[in-house]
């Protein structure tokens, strides 16, 4: 699988793609925003690992431009541990971010984690409920037959969410199955990408994908359309 790289620091470039590329998946670099968007539409990869401090464009307006076209799974590397910068990054869509200094290691385990749920796994090829339906061979979420364009990470919710749609899932459940045991994602990250997801599918008329009990969990709704 092909990643694209991009960060002004040659060295820091270097540094990933070696890691990933004894990982086994071939690499693209690029050093600043211009590049990430001509790269993108290019080479068409698997995965974006996107600084956010990227000279003439940064990394947020390179990832809002490359969101408006793909749902491609992007990885956000952010200099300073700033929760506005992270929170930013996954509203603008992105699937999840590392703090610099990190480890090449850590890159390459959220980056497989990260193609997990993009890539599904042998669950059945279709979940539905109501009027939302999930077809987890082409990775298409669809609402009364209409296409809704899902971030990797917001399909892997509502697939959690439908393999079991009477079950109230704890929020550190969710994050164990989305980013594994020892993830130290916090709620915060969570929320952001539920709230994408619900503006997402409410825009698309079903206002009434997900249902949210306060300390209790998160568990399907009923998927009518009915506002409540």
């Amino acid at each position: 699988m092909k990643i694209l790289i991009v960060d002004d620091d040659p060295r820091l470039r270097d540094l990933l793609r070696i890691a990933l590329e004894r990982a086994a998946f071939s690499t693209v670099t690029g050093a600043d925003g211009q590049a990430a968007l001509m790269l993108a539409a290019r080479e068409q990869p698997d995965l974006i690992i996107l600084d956010i401090g990227l000279p003439e464009i940064d990394g947020f307006e390179a990832c809002r431009r490359i969101r408006a076209r793909s749902q491609v799974p992007i990885l956000f590397l952010t200099a300073r541990d700033d929760e506005i910068d992270r929170i930013l990054g996954l509203e603008l869509g992105a699937d999840d971010y590392v703090t610099k200094p990190f480890s090449p290691r850590e890159v390459v385990a959220r980056v497989k984690a990260i193609l997990k749920r993009a890539s599904g796994g042998s669950a059945p090829v279709q979940h539905g409920r109501g009027l939302l339906t999930l077809d987890l061979v082409a990775r298409q979420c669809r609402v009364a037959g209409s296409e809704v364009a899902l971030t990797a990470t917001e399909f892997a919710i509502l697939s959690r969410l439908l393999a079991d749609p009477a079950r109230l899932i704890p929020r550190h459940a969710m994050i164990t199955a989305l980013w594994g045991a020892s993830s130290q994602v916090s709620d915060r990250t969570l929320d952001s990408h539920l709230r994408n997801l619900r503006r997402k599918l409410a825009g698309a008329g079903l206002p009434d994908a997900i249902d949210s009990r306060h300390g209790q969990g998160l568990r399907l709704g009923a998927c009518t359309g009915a506002v409540a």
